[in-house]
């Protein structure tokens, strides 16, 4: 069932748990991640950055594959197709292909100029009936050759953006895309504490979910996090899984070499890391 992510997100802050955001990448990281949204009952929000919308041939070809799949799998949980990181032009052109929610990333803007365009994103996208997330701050590493240096967002700047009446807001608080560096010195609490007071009922996301420990994970949540990004985690399994089936010379018996074959492990893999977030979430049984 194909909807906005904000009723979602709000019912993830008033009960104090996050929905996961998955991003896809192909056919089988869709399938593997609706499959377990719709096993766990758990609402669920599939990701797509604009490199991944690009390698899947364009926004149009991404959402068509969703919506079918959705309606073909018998999906009964809320799913939320959202455009991730994206860029001004980007946001237009996935609302044009029929995305649900997006996000503007204006946070190498400076302060004003993410305001305006972000305000102009929630003006259009609300119109459609469509959801919008903001960010404030740097979120650390390289993510579709954006590169950030992990600096903490201003609360009073996300009270900026968050006035403006997005319906998530994303803030660097010390999270990294991407694998974590040994010696990370980990999630600033005190910064996200001033930004849920400044921010109140305002659903806020974690991006950079991959390797964060789960006592952290936890305790963002009883901080306001309503939303977390999973992306490395799942490619990284995917990656294992797969290239144990082929040093296994799985892919040498019988017709072992069958790309349905070859993928299914993987896909596999997915499924179990999305089952290990959602119940690390707390988003089991709340579609």
């Amino acid at each position: 069932m194909l909807v906005s992510a904000k009723d979602m997100l709000v019912k993830a802050k008033e009960g104090h748990y996050a929905v996961g955001q998955f991003n896809i990448n192909n056919l089988e990281w869709t399938k593997s991640i609706l499959l377990t949204a719709e096993e766990l009952k758990s609402p669920v929000i599939l990701g797509v950055s604009e490199g991944a919308g690009k390698y899947m041939t364009g926004f149009g070809t991404v959402a068509a594959m969703v919506k079918a799949m959705d309606e073909s799998l018998g999906i009964t949980v809320p799913v939320a197709l959202h455009l991730d990181h994206g860029t001004y032009d980007g946001c237009y052109k996935c609302i044009k292909a029929g995305f649900t929610s997006i996000m503007f990333d204006g946070s190498h803007y400076d302060i004003d100029e993410n305001v305006a365009k972000t305000s102009e994103l929630v003006n259009v996208s609300h119109q459609l009936g469509i959801s919008i997330e903001a960010e404030v701050g740097s979120i650390g590493g390289e993510e579709d050759g954006v590169i950030g240096m992990g600096e903490c967002a201003d609360p009073d700047e996300c009270k900026r953006i968050a006035d403006l009446g997005v319906d998530m807001l994303a803030a660097g608080i010390g999270n990294i895309h991407g694998k974590y560096p040994e010696g990370w010195p980990g999630l600033r609490f005190d910064v996200l504490d001033a930004i849920q007071q400044k921010t109140g009922v305002m659903p806020l996301v974690l991006h950079g979910g991959t390797g964060i420990p789960a006592d952290m994970i936890k305790k963002a949540i009883t901080l306001g996090v309503s939303k977390i990004n999973v992306n490395t985690e799942c490619q990284l399994s995917f990656a294992d899984a797969t290239r144990k089936y082929i040093e296994a010379g799985k892919d040498l018996e019988g017709k072992g070499f069958d790309p349905r074959k070859l993928l299914a492990p993987g896909a596999e893999a997915i499924k179990a890391t999305v089952k290990e977030k959602m119940e690390l979430f707390g988003s089991v049984g709340k579609a």
